[in-house]
Order: C-alpha cells, then sequence, then structure tokens
C-alpha cells in the first residue's frame, strides 16, 4: 500500500481528476494550498510598496492505492496534470504501514481497494 501526495496547479485540477477517474482511481483528498518550489519570485506593488511573493497557490491530492494501483495513478496525474513549465509540481509516492475503513472494519489492501456500493 502507498499514500500517493501529488502537488499540482490549481488550474489542472480537473484534468488531473477526469484522469484519475478514467483510470478507475477512487478515494482521495484534496488540498488547497501555498508553497515554493521551482518558480521565479515576482515583485508586485502594493500601496506603493514592493512586495515579493514568495508563495504560490497549489493543490495537494492524497490518494491512498494498493499496489497494483501505484503506477495507474502516478502516470494518470504526470500526464494530466504536465504543461512544461516550471511549477508543474511533484509526485510523492509514501509507504503505508496499514489502513482501516471506520465503516467496515476492514484493513489494508481490502479498505484502499474500491467497493461497490
Amino acid at each position: 500500500m502507498k499514500l500517493i501526495k501529488a502537488i499540482i496547479r490549481p488550474e489542472k485540477l480537473s484534468d488531473v481528476l477526469r484522469a484519475l477517474y478514467q483510470a478507475e482511481v477512487r478515494g482521495l483528498t484534496v488540498t488547497r494550498v501555498h508553497g515554493h518550489g521551482g518558480e521565479t519570485e515576482a515583485v508586485e506593488t502594493y500601496r506603493g510598496m514592493s512586495v515579493k511573493m514568495e508563495l504560490v497557490e497549489k493543490v495537494v491530492l492524497d490518494i491512498g492505492v494498493s499496489e497494483p494501483f501505484v503506477d495507474v495513478t502516478v502516470k494518470a496525474v504526470m500526464n494530466a496534470a504536465r504543461t512544461g513549465e516550471v511549477g508543474d509540481g511533484k509526485i510523492f509516492v509514501l509507504p503505508v504501514e496499514a489502513v482501516h475503513r471506520i465503516r467496515t472494519a476492514e484493513r489494508d489492501t481490502a479498505a484502499v481497494t474500491p467497493v461497490a456500493s
């Protein structure tokens, strides 16, 4: 089991969600964040003062998947989020020690694999 953390541009969120749905990857959390990576720093004038804008708006997707879905998920995000410009984001794949589904008390792979409703 892995936790995939993808940091992407906000304007690419719809494309990424569509790609994940088409890849049959279900279950994720989306968080709007601000951060700084390789983007150039912009200087703006605010009330007559120069202000250095250091943080850029991004979106973080947390996606818990079982092993067979890791490559599928990474490829879907990578292809849908890429613009080819600095600031496209990063994808981190982290090991997961345990997962518990609260509703059914299922554990580990059964808890991250999609179930029919």
